[in-house]
């Protein structure tokens, strides 16, 4: 039978430490050839988006999608899992807290192969649901001392630090400067909506690891120019969806200010055919768009857990 979990299952299921392992070992085996991902497609109405992400782990026997819809009443996202060797039906996951945490997995992975090992003070662009999961991530990878946040409201800026300086026993604090925020801090996160980018490269400390993990469309950008041609080596999820969607670095690919050949997939850092930071001075960035291979093996490894716990409900299908 199916196994349906629904938000309150996946939230007692679900760890950061879960997070981070799936993750990483869907992006080696996406490198190894023994994975495959398809960029997000979307179906645009005037007042609704459908958005699929497709994708395999064979290993796993896992074939699958997420699918979400994005309305002015809100977000609603669906995982769906199917057997590889059979087809059949797994699971069906509601994945609103699923890809906020393997959201900011995958900037955790990329933390921690790509920041320094003593970074310990990180500047974070956003307070809302996604920098939850990101802020977590990165204190997993980590030994963060403080955290500078800015935000555009201030009240939500203000509790999103309390909450998380609770959660995670670490020193969070608001800051009103952007300047503030990213001087003298070793690692950068960008988890916005911002259609302009956040911060000048001016600011930036060499050594600095960089994290933009909202800028996933045409629209939106968090990081300018001058940023980017600061960074070496720019890392992205995945080549093909960042030369679809990745706002940051499409203007400079349509000049030809950056090229295609030029782009790093996390994957090939993790298995070592690429490297990663060379040198302390280096600024290194992770652009992350998302996949369906990452939310696939997480779903994967909750399915596992909630069968051996008895979490969830079985569907009255089995194929």
């Amino acid at each position: 039978m199916a196994l349906f979990l629904n938000e309150q299952d996946v939230e007692q299921l679900l760890t950061m430490p879960l997070a981070l392992a799936a993750v990483e070992a869907a992006h080696r085996q996406l490198s190894s050839g023994h994975a495959c991902d398809v960029p997000r497609q979307r179906t645009r109405l005037p007042q609704t988006t459908l958005h699929i992400l497709q994708g395999a782990l064979p290993e796993l026997d896992a074939i699958g999608y997420k699918a979400y819809t994005s309305n002015r009443s809100g977000v609603r996202f669906l995982v769906h899992l199917f057997e590889a060797s059979s087809g059949r039906l797994r699971a069906v996951i509601e994945a609103d807290r699923l890809g906020m945490m393997r959201t900011g997995a995958a900037s955790g992975v990329a933390t921690r192969c790509l920041a320094r090992p003593d970074a310990e003070v990180l500047g974070m662009f956003g307070a809302g649901w996604q920098a939850e999961g990101h802020l977590e991530a990165l204190a997993a990878v980590r030994a963060l001392r403080r955290v500078k946040v800015h935000a555009r409201h201030a009240e939500r800026l203000a509790a999103f630090c309390r909450r998380m300086s609770e959660r995670l026993g670490i020193d969070v604090v608001p800051l009103d400067s952007p300047e503030a925020v990213v001087r003298d801090s070793d690692i950068v996160s960008t988890v916005t909506t911002a259609s302009t980018p956040l911060f000048s490269a001016d600011w930036l400390s060499p050594g600095t690891h960089l994290n933009a993990a909202g800028s996933n469309s045409l629209i939106r950008r968090e990081l300018g120019e001058d940023v980017l041609k600061r960074c070496s080596p720019i890392v992205v999820d995945s080549v093909e969806t960042a030369l679809r969607e990745a706002g940051d670095l499409l203007p400079l690919l349509e000049k030809g200010r950056l090229q295609a050949r030029s782009l790093v997939e996390l994957g090939e850092v993790l298995c070592g055919r690429q490297p990663g930071r060379s040198t302390v001075e280096q600024i290194t960035l992770f652009e992350s768009q998302g996949m369906a291979v990452q939310d696939l093996a997480v779903a994967v490894r909750l399915e596992a857990l909630a069968r051996a716990r008895g979490v969830g409900i079985e569907l009255p299908y089995g194929g």
